[in-house]
């Protein structure tokens, strides 16, 4: 029975960070100025679920981002990110992001030689836990009807 569960799971669980339209579009400076600099994920949890697959942000599972580098900049909302896990696909894209004053934090994967301003989509996240050396960004995705959090936590690398 535990087997028809568990694909029953992965079988209705959703993509992670799902598009979304942003009306709060004041930006958290300060959330902002902390998330500068290079930056590594060390981990990606499913709080409470922990049976799921999960296809970030449209790119590769979910478990293919811990140790992905990402380059935050301030004050241009630029950067970039990598992914270079073993076992999985190698991706690499520019980015845009911003954190509002609502504490989310919207990201924009670029594709080579598109503006920013051109790219309609981009993923919804909420920063929790921010210190010096360390942040997550959390994704609420709906796995079978129940909201579920996608925990990314950020080290700092510099």
């Amino acid at each position: 029975m535990k087997k028809i569960i568990l694909l029953y799971i992965l079988a209705v669980s959703m993509f992670a960070c799902k598009s979304t339209s942003v009306t709060n579009t004041n930006t958290d400076r300060k959330a902002q100025v902390a998330m500068k600099g290079n930056w590594v994920i060390s981990s990606v949890t499913y709080p409470g679920s922990q049976y799921i697959k999960v296809n970030s942000f449209q790119i590769a599972d979910s478990e293919c981002f811990v140790g992905s580098a990402w380059k935050f900049i301030s004050n241009n909302n630029k950067g970039d990110m990598a992914l270079t896990k073993a076992g999985c696909t190698s991706f690499s894209s520019p980015i845009t992001w911003f954190v509002n004053n609502d504490g989310q934090f919207i990201l924009k994967i670029l594709d080579a030689g598109i503006k920013a301003k051109k790219v309609r989509e981009g993923y919804l996240l909420y920063v929790a836990n921010q210190t010096d050396t360390s942040f997550q960004l959390i994704d609420k995705i709906d796995v079978g009807g129940k909201m579920t959090d996608v925990v990314y936590q950020f080290q700092k690398t510099n």
